[in-house]
């Protein structure tokens, strides 16, 4: 399936970037690439997302990750028939659940880079891995809310 090669290279650019990272800078240093806007920032997440931490968490994570990456491969061999845009929506989701799954299990925490702000507004600091699961998941409900009504109304 073209979608798993897909979801391959964008694991691989994940993790290229995050040695990169890892490689050339001491954690907590910030590169300021646009002033008030963006940052290249390195910090690490033991936790999930947005910091989110609880004792064990790594262990929960890791296996919540491995068990929804495993369901995830499922269900797309079950739609591999369907629509190209919610396969690659699970493509997305499943690259940014290995990527960051690797960081869990090689690393014991997630390497976090992305740092954006609108002047003292400052979002939580990400990767390429959470950004795949979130623009997956937004395309999943794009396909839920939008197209599945369309097809309905293709139907009748």
């Amino acid at each position: 399936m073209r979608i798993l090669f897909a979801s391959a290279f964008l694991v691989l650019a994940d993790q290229m970037s995050k040695a990169i990272i890892r490689q050339n800078m001491n954690l907590y240093e910030s590169i300021v690439v646009i002033p008030s806007f963006f940052h290249i920032t390195y910090i690490t997440n033991d936790g999930m997302a947005f910091g989110i931490n609880f004792p064990f968490g790594i262990y929960v994570f890791s296996a919540i990750s491995v068990v929804f990456t495993l369901v995830l491969l499922w269900y797309l061999w079950t739609i591999k028939d369907q629509d190209f845009i919610i396969r690659a929506g699970i493509g997305l989701i499943i690259a940014g659940a290995v990527g960051n799954l690797i960081d869990r299990l090689f690393l014991g925490k997630v390497v976090d880079f992305l740092d954006f702000m609108i002047g003292d507004l400052h979002w939580y600091v990400f990767n390429f891995a959470d950004s795949y699961v979130t623009v997956g998941m937004c395309i999943m409900l794009y396909d839920s809310l939008v197209l599945e009504k369309k097809r309905e109304l293709q139907i009748d």
